[in-house]
C-alpha cells in the first residue's frame, strides 16, 4: 500500500515528503456450489489433506446493482495444521469495519469528504455498509455462530484434532458503502475487497486466533495462502477482474445477466474490481499475461496504459531475477477514481486515475505495489504487528529497481538522503506503538535498514539472501524472528546480530558511511525540487505563465533570478524586509538555487537594462520605496492587466499587502514577482502571515496563485489562483 502525505510549507522552513495505497435476492443456496466440495465429510486424514492448500474457498455470490448488495454462500474447508484440538472457528469479517465511521479506516477520509461534496444528496449513512450471516452450518447441520467485532466465531459440534479437516458453509449479505474505501461503490465502479467471510490465522503459540478488528489507520492483512474457486453473477455490460483464471459465461435463468468464475489456487486474498465502462488492454509474454483494467475516457490513454504494461512486465522479471519468481500466469492493475492511495492485493493491484502528464517509466508507486507481490501476496506476514515486512520490504524494492534502472533521482539516493532522527519508533514496533508514524517507520527507516544490510553484505551476497528467504516463506508467512533467522543462516551471525539490534532500536540511523556528503545532498535536494516543480507544472494543461510558483520552476532550470529590496524604506520597513528576505533565502537555500540581491539604488540603475533585463526578478517592500517597482511602472501596469490585477487600485488600499507576477516588462521570458505592502510598514502582527503566505505561493505543493491581497491582519481579502491538483496531498504543518 502507498499512501502519499506530503506537507506543505510553514512560515520558517520548507518541509515536503517526497515519493511520491475500498434483500432483493434470496441468499445463494448450497446446492449451488461451484464444485464436488474438496472435503464432504468434516474431517480427513493428514495424507489426504496435503493435497490441498489449508484453506480451501468454493464461493457463489450475485451482485444486487440496484441496491448495492451482495449475496452470497461459501463452502470452506480448513484443515487444522496446528499441534492444537480446536473448538472452534474464526473468520474475519471486515466488511463490518464500514458499519461505523468510527472503525472505518482513515486513509480514504479525505477523498470521502472530497466525494461527499460532489454529491450532497448522500447521507453520511450511505458511506456505510456492514455483512450480515445468515448462517452456518457443517454436513447439513446448523451450527450456533456469533459475528461482533469484526470476527465470525463459528462453535463446532465436533472438535477438530490435529491435522483434521472441517467444511463449513457460510451464508452472508453485504451491504457496499458508498465512497473510496477498499469495499465500496462510487460512480460506475464497485470495489470489492473484504467482501466474504475470510479464514483467520490461528496462532499454536498463543493457542488463539486472530481476531483483530481491521486497522483504523493503516492495514491488517494477515491470511493463509488459500484456494480459491468463486463465480460472481453480474449484468452482461459489466467487466470483472480477480485474481485467477477467469472464465465467463451467460446465466441461463436470467437473461441479461452472466457468472464471472475465477479460480486461483495459493493466493493470498480474494478481491474483485467490477464496472460497465472497463476497459481491457491485455499482453502475454513469456507465459505472463497482464491485464490493465481502465477507463477510456481521455486522449493517448491506451498509450499510457501500454506503456504501465510494459514497466509492470519489467519490474516483475526484475522481481522474479532477484528474489524469486513470479509463480502466477496472470497480473491485473485495476484503474480506480481513488486519490493519493494506491492498494495491493494478490496478482492484483489498485492503482488512481491515469493522467496526461502521468509518467509510467518513472511511477514508483506502480512499482511499489507490484513489489508487494512477494512482500504481502507471496511471502506474507502479520501487517498488524510487523508491517516492516511487507511495507519497508516493497519500498526498499522499488528503490532497488530504480536504482538499477538508472535512475540516480529514485534510486539508492532516495535512501540515503532520508533523515529519519527525529522518528524514535523502532522498526519492529507494531501499528499501535507507532501512532501515526507508520510511513517514515515502516517504509523509511525500514528500507534504510535493509539497505544497510545491502551495503554492508555487498549485493552478491544480498541477493544470495533474499532468494533463500522467498524460497523459505513463499506461499507461507513470514515474521521477523523468520527474517533474523535466514540472515544469521546466509549471512552469518553478526548479519544476524546487527538487523536485530537495528530493528528493535528506536533510534536506528544509517551508517555515516552510507550517507550522503553534504555536497551530495544540495545536488540531491536541487534535481529532486526540480523534479517535483516540473510535475506540479504539468498537472494543469494550458497553465498561463504567469504563476508565481513557475518563477521557482525556471530558477530551478538555472535561468538567473534577482531580489531587488526596497532601498528607500523607513528602519521599521527595513528591518521587516530583513525578516521575509531571510525567509526566502532559506527556501532558495534548500532549492540549492543561486540569486542574487540587489539592495541600492546605484547598484539598481547599473544593472537595470542588462542584467535585470535578462533576469526572473522578485522585488520586495512598497511600491513607492522600491526602485525597481518605481523604474518599471509603466510595464507593469500594463502587464498587471493580463492577470486581472487592477495595480493602481491595489497600491492604494491602505494598510494591504500582497503579491502579484507578471511577464518581466522588458523580457517576455522572465517573470517579475512583487511581494508588496501599502504604507511605510507591515503591521506587526502581519508580518509572519505575510512571510508564509509568501513562501506558500512559491512552493510546487500550493494552488497557482497569480496575486492575492491581504487585509491589515494578514489574511487573504481576494485573490486570483489556479487550482492544483496536487495541494489536496499536502496539509498544513
Amino acid at each position: 500500500m502507498y499512501r502519499k502525505n506530503f506537507k506543505s510549507v510553514s512560515q520558517k522552513t520548507l518541509t515536503y515528503s517526497l515519493a511520491f495505497t475500498l434483500a432483493a435476492c434470496p441468499v445463494v443456496g448450497a446446492g449451488q456450489a461451484l464444485a464436488k466440495p474438496a472435503a464432504v465429510a468434516s474431517t480427513e486424514s493428514i495424507e489426504m489433506a496435503q493435497a490441498h492448500a489449508q484453506v480451501q474457498y468454493r464461493i457463489n455470490a450475485r451482485l444486487d446493482e440496484k441496491n448495492m448488495r451482495i449475496h452470497g454462500n461459501e463452502t470452506v474447508t480448513y484443515r487444522n495444521t496446528s499441534n492444537d484440538t480446536l473448538r472452534k472457528i474464526v473468520f474475519h469479517t471486515y466488511a463490518d469495519a464500514n458499519r461505523s465511521k468510527a472503525t472505518q479506516t482513515s486513509m480514504f477520509e479525505q477523498n470521502n469528504e472530497e466525494i461527499q461534496k460532489e454529491n450532497p444528496q448522500k447521507k453520511p449513512e450511505d458511506f456505510l455498509g456492514g455483512i450480515d450471516i445468515r448462517s452456518a452450518a457443517a454436513n447439513g447441520q446448523s451450527l450456533v455462530f456469533s459475528n461482533s467485532n469484526q470476527a465470525l466465531t463459528v462453535e463446532l459440534k465436533q472438535e477438530l484434532k490435529p491435522g483434521e479437516a472441517v467444511t463449513l458453509e457460510i451464508g452472508f449479505e453485504v451491504k457496499i458503502p458508498f465512497g473510496m474505501q477498499r469495499l465500496s461503490y462510487y460512480k460506475d465502479i464497485i470495489n470489492g475487497a473484504h467482501w466474504f467471510p475470510v479464514m483467520s490465522v490461528y496462532d499454536e503459540n498463543r493457542h488463539e486466533w486472530d481476531n483483530k478488528p481491521y486497522s483504523k489507520t493503516f492495514e491488517t492483512d494477515y491470511y493463509d495462502s488459500s484456494d480459491f474457486e468463486v463465480q460472481l453473477n453480474v449484468p452482461e455490460a459489466y467487466q470483472v477482474l480477480m485474481p485467477g483464471t477467469i472464465t465467463t459465461q451467460a446465466d441461463p435463468k436470467e437473461p441479461g445477466r452472466k457468472v464471472v468464475t475465477a479460480i486461483a489456487d495459493n493466493t493470498r486474498e480474494h478481491v474483485f474490481f467490477a464496472s460497465p465502462n472497463y476497459k481491457v488492454e491485455r499482453v502475454t509474454r513469456d507465459g505472463l499475461t497482464v491485464e490493465y483494467y481502465y477507463f477510456d475516457n481521455m486522449q493517448g490513454k491506451k498509450k499510457l496504459v501500454d506503456e504501465y504494461i510494459d514497466m509492470a512486465f519489467k519490474s516483475i522479471q526484475f522481481f522474479s531475477e532477484k528474489y524469486g519468481k513470479y509463480p502466477y500466469p496472470e497480473f491485473r492493475i485495476a484503474e480506480s477514481y481513488v486519490e493519493g492511495v494506491a492498494v495491493e492485493f494478490a496478482r492484483v493491484i489498485q492503482m488512481g486515475q491515469i493522467r496526461p502528464n502521468s509518467d509510467p517509466s518513472h511511477d514508483y508507486v506502480f512499482v511499489h505495489e507490484i513489489a508487494h507481490q512477494w512482500f504481502h501476496a507471496l511471502i506474507g506476514n502479520n501487517s498488524e504487528t510487523e508491517s516492516f515486512l511487507d511495507e519497508g520490504f516493497a519500498d526498499f524494492s522499488k528503490v532497488y529497481f530504480a536504482e538499477k534502472q538508472g535512475d540516480d533521482l529514485n534510486g539508492f539516493k532516495s535512501i540515503q538522503i532520508d533523515d529519519l532522527s527525529s522518528i524514535d519508533k523502532p522498526i519492529a514496533a507494531t501499528n499501535t506503538e507507532v501512532g501515526d508514524l507508520q510511513s517514515p517507520t515502516y517504509y523509511n527507516k525500514g528500507r534504510q535498514a535493509i539497505y544497510q544490510l545491502y551495503r554492508t553484505v555487498g549485493e552478491e551476497k544480498f541477493d544470495m539472501f533474499m532468494k533463500e528467504y522467498f524460497k523459505r516463506y513463499e506461499f507461507k508467512n513470514a515474521t521477523i524472528e523468520g527474517l533474523l533467522q535466514t540472515i544469521q543462516d546466509t549471512l552469518g551471525d553478526a548479519a544476524r546480530m546487527e538487523m536485530d539490534k537495528i530493528l528493535h532500536d528506536p533510534h536506528f540511523v544509517l551508517k555515516p558511511e552510507y550517507q550522503l556528503s553534504e555536497a551530495e545532498v544540495a545536488a540531491y535536494f536541487h534535481e529532486q525540487f526540480k523534479h517535483s516543480y516540473h510535475l506540479s507544472l504539468t498537472q494543469v494543461p494550458n497553465l498561463p505563465a504567469e504563476t508565481m510558483s513557475r518563477i521557482m520552476d525556471k530558477a530551478l532550470q538555472d535561468e538567473p533570478l534577482t531580489i531587488v529590496m526596497s532601498d528607500q524604506a523607513g528602519s521599521q520597513a527595513k528591518k521587516q524586509q530583513q525578516t521575509i528576505l531571510a525567509q526566502l533565502e532559506g527556501t532558495l537555500g534548500i532549492m540549492g538555487i543561486p540569486y542574487e540581491v540587489v539592495s541600492d539604488r546605484q547598484t539598481l540603475k547599473k544593472k537595470l537594462k542588462k542584467e535585470l533585463g535578462t533576469s526572473n526578478i522578485i522585488a520586495i517592500g512598497s511600491a513607492n520605496t522600491n526602485g525597481l517597482i518605481q523604474a518599471l511602472k509603466p510595464g507593469i501596469i500594463q502587464k498587471s492587466k493580463a492577470i486581472g490585477f487592477d495595480w493602481k487600485s491595489s497600491m492604494n488600499q491602505k494598510e494591504s499587502s500582497g503579491a502579484y507576477v507578471i511577464k518581466h516588462p522588458y523580457n517576455q521570458n522572465r517573470l517579475m514577482l512583487h511581494f508588496f505592502w501599502n504604507g511605510d510598514a507591515l503591521s506587526d502582527n502581519a508580518v509572519e502571515p505575510f512571510a508564509e503566505q509568501m513562501l506558500q505561493s512559491l512552493v510546487f505543493s500550493s494552488d497557482f496563485y497569480q496575486y492575492y491581497v491581504l487585509n491589515k491582519t494578514g489574511h487573504v481579502a481576494t485573490d486570483k489562483k489556479i487550482a492544483n491538483p496536487m495541494a489536496k496531498f499536502f496539509g498544513q504543518e
